[in-house]
């Protein structure tokens, strides 16, 4: 027993000097940011059909028939199936208890994704045309996001060396090599936009109603140099 005892105090010693003995990595951590702006060529239109009636049945059915004549429409302006996309389907029974009537409405939603923002005025007054009442959002893009978070990332990656090189250049000292880098993630705000009501759309064929503005793709990281 007094063998082990003084054993494992020796283990436990000679971890403690080597631990005192090892020296501590001189750091420097920073975050770098990058940003990449540029004007979306894509679009992704996110609207909706809802109708109201009495009967259950015939609600459902008049809905079902706006939503097909959308998606023909779509196949009709060229836009690919593969970027139409059904979200939402529901039925709701709504009870009134002022007149202690019944009503029903039926709504669906879809999303779709417009690569070519050419004609997006003409498709838009199309689909309204077809039964869309409701248009619940936009969200803008580039067929070069992927390309555009990359170059982000070098730049981000160059900022945090610049950043460490700022700190260390008054004391004298240099940045080394990079031991542990952290991505902190990307981001793409939605540029703002403009939207005319339907009733706007209606009464004026012509102007435009959609400012697309640029985005911007941002990325960062967080780096930790070596001291020399």
């Amino acid at each position: 027993m007094i063998m082990k005892t003084l054993f494992l105090n020796l283990c436990l010693f000679i971890a403690a000097t080597t631990m005192a003995q090892s020296p501590i990595d001189a750091l420097v951590t920073v975050t770098g940011k990058g940003e990449v702006t540029a004007v979306p060529d894509e679009v992704t239109i996110n609207l909706g059909v809802e109708t109201t009636g009495k009967d259950p049945k015939s609600v459902k059915s008049e809905n079902d028939k706006s939503i097909d004549a959308v998606l023909k429409y779509t196949k009709k302006m060229g836009i690919s199936q593969n970027n139409v996309k059904t979200q939402y389907v529901n039925l709701n029974k709504n009870y009134n208890y002022d007149d202690k009537t019944t009503t029903y409405t039926a709504r669906q939603t879809i999303s779709i994704k417009m690569e070519n923002m050419d004609n997006y005025e003409e498709v838009v007054a199309g689909l309204m045309t077809q039964g869309v009442n409701t248009i619940n959002g936009i969200a803008f893009s580039s067929s070069k996001q992927k390309e555009y978070e990359r170059k982000a990332r070098t730049q981000a990656i160059l900022n945090a060396k610049e950043k460490a090189e700022q700190y260390l250049s008054p004391l004298g000292q240099k940045v080394g090599a990079a031991k542990m880098i952290t991505e902190s993630g990307a981001s793409t705000p939605q540029p703002m936009l403009m939207m005319k009501s339907r009733a706007m759309m209606d009464s004026s064929s012509s102007g435009e109603t959609l400012a697309p503005g640029e985005i911007t793709i941002t990325e960062s990281v967080e780096v930790s140099f070596y001291i020399q």
